[in-house]
């Protein structure tokens, strides 16, 4: 039990002190956990499994869609894959179907690599610069 609590501590301090990009990799990362965990549940016939990871995955997308800063353009792009994510996860857990979590999955982690070049090149300092 002394370890479980240490890991939790230790989990929650690498939370609270991580930066905001930090923290968007963080929820990437956790939508593709319980989009495989929830594949696992279809492929074992539990229904419960595939359903709670599912709607862990659409509650994480629920909250890049809250925190979109839409005084940006782009902002709706990004509303938009995120409304069809949540379409497909929707379709998936009703029908509970392997291949349209696979397809979730795969635009999740082309996400998430995306995420980590932003971040890579803002922390070398080679982000474009705006012109001024």
């Amino acid at each position: 039990m002394a370890i479980n609590n240490g890991y939790a501590a230790y989990q929650n301090s690498k939370i609270m002190t991580a930066s905001p990009a930090e923290i968007t990799l963080m929820l990437y990362e956790g939508a593709i956990k319980f989009c495989n965990i929830a594949i696992m549940g279809i492929e074992e016939g539990n229904v419960e499994k595939a359903h709670a990871n599912i709607m862990k995955v659409e509650h994480i997308i629920e909250e890049f869609q809250a925190t979109l800063n839409r005084k940006y353009p782009v902002a709706q792009d990004f509303d938009n894959v995120y409304v069809y994510l949540l379409q497909r996860l929707l379709e998936a857990n009703m029908k509970k179907d392997r291949d349209i979590l696979e397809e979730v999955l795969g635009h999740l982690r082309v996400m998430r690599d995306t995420w980590k070049d932003v971040m890579r090149l803002a922390h070398s300092g080679n982000a474009a610069k705006p012109t001024e």
